[in-house]
């Protein structure tokens, strides 16, 4: 399992995270979505066929593009 933390520059209030989470949860292979808005950090675990590449793609997409990546496991 991988996981990936960043921050999302764009996260101002709980619907941000929720759209968040909700929306990377639909990703096959995603095992785990945690957004904080304090923080405005994201968490992401996931096992194949998700990959970073598609998970990067899919924030973009909806407009909470990752901007500095804090940790990778």
């Amino acid at each position: 399992m991988e996981t990936k933390t960043f921050i999302v520059p764009n996260i101002s209030c709980g619907h941000c995270t929720r759209t968040i989470e909700n929306e990377l949860a639909e990703l096959a292979g995603i095992a785990s979505v945690k957004a904080e808005v304090e923080t405005k950090k994201v968490t992401v675990s996931w096992d194949a066929p998700a990959n970073w590449d598609a998970i990067n793609a899919l924030l973009h997409e909806i407009n909470y593009p990752p901007a500095q990546l804090i940790q990778l496991s």
